[in-house]
């Protein structure tokens, strides 16, 4: 198990000098197809790619094989024969589950039209629709867009899932501004348990709203499959967008409703700039004594 050690501050430190600083080449088709054997096993570790990952970034030709098996998709194990057979039993099965949608679409039409009257979430649909979108935009095939974004949803869950990791991550940003930035926090106790609360929907939709481009979101949400620098990195986000109007917030003493206006105007942003700050964030966090809750949470 990783521990909180200065080998790791260091590591971390490195990640965002790759990232910002000596900003290397994303790994192409070439780099790509070298990492495997004669047979389609990786001869590289899962480790050593998932760090290149983060520091590099995927080149859009790869970014779908390579999607794979940071989902789990495909096992890392695997070889190409293999791959093939899984891909054609994931195509079987989508077909399926198409085939039993048919049957049962008006019960689920009639339940979906119940829960848009009981329920204002007309934004949500629209997020995951969004999301959705991202992900056929990736790939070629119906199956693989299925697919991808189910274990997406499963490889994110503290990210995606509504009322429980959404709020799992509000608690534990939450924690870490009151651990890393005391004054901060106090400001927004002060304003009420909604101050950060009102963040839901950054987690919600693994803040795709806030980037310049499709690749942007996509080399962010790569970077929350790798688990690199650590577990649950998308926190160690939430805290770095959310210090770029710490200083708005402290001088308009805002709330939760302000804070999240102030907190939506945060667009096109890089994801490098803002991947590579939360790495410095993660750096600082773990040269510290870290309470209980956040070492059991990010290792």
């Amino acid at each position: 198990m990783t521990t909180l050690s200065p080998e790791n501050s260091l590591s971390a430190r490195q990640s965002a000098s790759f990232i910002l600083v000596k900003r290397k080449p994303p790994i192409d088709k070439t780099e790509w197809d070298s990492f495997f054997d004669e047979n389609g096993h990786l001869a590289k570790s899962r480790d050593f790619i998932c760090v290149n990952i983060l520091e590099r970034g995927l080149h859009p030709f790869v970014r779908t094989e390579a999607w794979k098996f940071l989902t789990g998709y495909f096992s890392w194990q695997s070889s190409q024969d293999e791959r093939l057979t899984v891909d054609s039993m994931r195509r079987k099965n989508y077909k399926a589950l198409c085939q039993m949608y048919e049957k049962i679409q008006p019960l689920l039409e009639n339940l979906h039209r119940n829960f848009i009257e009981t329920r204002n979430n007309i934004e949500y649909q629209q997020g995951f629709h969004e999301m959705v979108m991202l992900f056929q935009l990736m790939v070629e095939h119906d199956h693989e867009t299925f697919w991808l974004f189910q274990f997406f949803l499963q490889k994110t869950e503290h990210s995606c899932v509504i009322n429980i990791g959404v709020s799992k991550n509000l608690d534990m940003l939450s924690t870490l501004i009151t651990f890393l930035d005391p004054m901060f926090a106090e400001h927004l106790k002060g304003k009420g348990a909604g101050a950060v609360q009102s963040l839901f929907p950054w987690f919600c939709f693994c803040f795709q709203r806030a980037f310049k481009s499709f690749d942007d979101v996509w080399r962010l949400w790569e970077v929350l499959l790798t688990g690199k620098p650590c577990r649950n990195f998308q926190v160690l986000v939430a805290y770095s967008m959310l210090q770029m109007v710490r200083e708005q917030v402290l001088q308009e003493s805002m709330g939760g409703d302000d804070i999240l206006l102030a907190c939506n105007k945060l667009i096109d942003l890089d994801a490098d700039e803002l991947i590579s700050a939360a790495c410095v964030v993660y750096a600082e966090l773990i040269q510290k004594d870290v309470p209980q809750t956040l070492k059991d949470f990010f290792l």
